[in-house]
């Protein structure tokens, strides 16, 4: 069950990161790997890890916000592989500030790049997936997208992260009749190298202890398994589902 042999993965944001880590657990199971962020320097590093796998891999240069980028992107792809089976929409970024201080541009900025563009990039490669009658979309929303917290005041990532988790309910629906699934994740708090310093802190690990019910973040690799069940074939009957992979956050 779940080999991906043959199937071609799209993955944005895969530069760092949760993109970076289902980059390879893709790759482990035998599909071929577009992976797509702005750093095209940290996609060629991660290029030669990923071949190590005996699996073709595509690097483009990428800014998920630019139509521009993703039209070009779809071509390139299209033109190299022919079909794409499962996009992973996992790029993002916040500006983060409470509803009494954002500015129009940090709520801009968070909103264009952690749903317009998730918006954007599945209609491009959706309409490749519909051409085969086959797709699986997989969006990386968040634990904040299903309900509020009290440690950070990031408004516009809540908003773009719950728009997000309705966004994949509407795909799901609309597109049952052309073969193609779309779920989302919704991850807690994970180790990456750009959370790694904040989630190690005495004070984090405490709220952690008070809040997670496993009383720990998640470490690379533990949200593969989810990914990887979503984008397989065996999954064909699950759509519009939105999975928390939180450590039991989100069920107290």
């Amino acid at each position: 069950m779940f080999d991906l042999t043959g199937r071609v993965a799209v993955i944005t944001g895969a530069s760092s990161g949760l993109g970076r880590q289902m980059s390879k657990a893709f790759a482990m199971q035998g599909a071929d790997i577009v992976i797509m962020a702005r750093r095209i320097d940290r996609l060629n590093e991660l290029k030669d890890e990923l071949e190590k796998y005996n699996v073709k891999v595509l690097p483009i240069k990428c800014d998920v916000t630019s139509i521009e980028d993703i039209n070009e992107s779809c071509i390139e792809v299209e033109n190299k592989f022919g079909k794409v089976d499962i996009l992973v929409n996992c790029a993002g970024a916040s500006k983060d500030a409470g509803v009494l201080d954002m500015t129009d541009e940090e709520w801009d900025f968070t909103v264009n790049t952690d749903l317009t563009s998730v918006f954007k990039v599945t209609r491009a490669f959706a309409n490749i997936m519909k051409k085969n009658n086959y797709g699986r979309i997989i969006n990386i929303s968040s634990i904040y997208g299903l309900v509020g917290n009290k440690a950070l005041s990031t408004v516009a990532y809540h908003a773009a992260k719950g728009g997000v988790v309705n966004f994949t309910r509407a795909v799901a629906a609309e597109l049952a009749k052309y073969n193609i699934t779309c779920n989302a994740i919704c991850p807690g708090y994970f180790e990456t190298e750009l959370t790694k310093d904040v989630l190690d802190t005495a004070e984090f690990k405490t709220y952690m202890k008070s809040t997670v019910p496993m009383q720990r973040y998640g470490v690379s690799g533990e949200l593969n398994a989810g990914a990887i069940f979503l984008a397989s074939c065996e999954a064909s009957y699950v759509t519009g589902v939105i999975l928390p992979i939180d450590g039991g956050y989100t069920c107290v």
